[in-house]
């Protein structure tokens, strides 16, 4: 065990003195030229130099971003969750990834200077670096299905302002960009969305092609289902203002179903606490006095 902690300090040292000189690089250079040729000292507090240096934890991240070895259809893949969540800089990719190797460094960390390491250090680290790399994943996962449940939530509301948009002598193009200005504040998410729908075709894509991707960008079934009647009805030729609207009322039917549906579940979770915590308070409560009573009259007459 000793031998065990012993080589997690030697290991982390090493990690942290290449950090230390992959961070801090610039700032040595920069004390080396001032000692070589002195200026005059500047009055330095801590918010200045924050907002000099633009210093932030996902900055820090970032360093540790060529640490993972990863494929091309890794980042791929990463890019695409990561454009689901909303988060479509080019340095989001390499903050997650650094992510992955910073996390489990500090859950390391904790677990040593807490002393939790002690007992077992085998399974404490490696269930740190296990739980410190699925970490970012687990955020990411639960990112990805928050902002979907707001798209879903508010395709019915930015459904009507097309319709409206639409009877009222705008075209599809023309009202879905009216829509992502109007609905902005309201829904954000999917009116972003539909920005980029409306840059797509201002650069040149097809409309199909444009709806097309924001189905894959979101991967919402309603967005899906939208997108292929809309697609279906150009290629037809029927009313767009109708298809919207219908479309706007089976998405509002299915929101009072699912409603309905979870009211309906109530009564199946409800099981669980009457079996586990009332009813053994209500035996207690009735049954206790009279198992007293019954087992201080069985002591009587057997003493007898």
């Amino acid at each position: 065990m000793a031998f065990t902690i012993f080589a997690f300090c030697v290991i982390f040292l090493l990690i942290a003195s290449g950090g230390l000189l992959l961070f801090y690089r610039e700032a040595m250079l920069r004390r080396i030229s001032e000692a070589i040729n002195p200026t005059p000292a500047e009055q330095k507090t801590l918010s200045g130099v924050v907002e000099k240096k633009g210093f932030s934890l996902s900055e820090v991240a970032q360093h540790f971003e060529q640490v993972l070895p990863k494929s091309e259809a890794e980042v791929s893949q990463i890019t695409s969750r990561l454009v689901r969540a909303g988060y479509r800089s080019e340095s989001a990719i390499r903050t997650f990834n650094g992510s992955r190797v910073l996390i489990p460094l500090i859950l390391c960390t904790v677990a040593l200077v807490s002393g939790l390491g002690s007992k077992n250090p085998f399974f404490v680290y490696a269930t740190a670096l296990g739980v410190g790399y699925l970490l970012p994943d687990i955020w990411l996962g639960r990112r990805i299905a928050a902002r979907q449940k707001r798209i879903r939530l508010g395709l019915p509301d930015v459904l009507d302002l097309l319709v409206v948009c639409v009877e009222a002598g705008l075209s599809l193009d023309q009202a879905t960009a009216r829509t992502a200005e109007e609905l902005k504040r309201a829904h954000p998410e999917l009116c972003d969305e539909l920005g980029i729908v409306v840059l797509e075709q201002r650069a040149g894509r097809s409309r199909a092609e444009s709806w097309k991707h924001l189905g894959e960008r979101t991967q919402v079934d309603s967005v899906k289902n939208l997108v292929s009647m809309l697609v279906q009805s150009e290629q037809l030729g029927t009313s767009i203002a109708k298809t919207l609207r219908v479309h706007a009322d089976t998405l509002r039917v299915q929101r009072v179903q699912m409603v309905e549906e979870q009211a309906a579940k109530t009564t199946i979770k409800l099981i669980f606490p009457l079996v586990f915590f009332i009813f053994p308070s209500l035996f207690v409560v009735t049954i206790g006095p009279a198992a007293i009573i019954m087992t201080e009259q069985f002591k009587t007459l057997f003493s007898h």
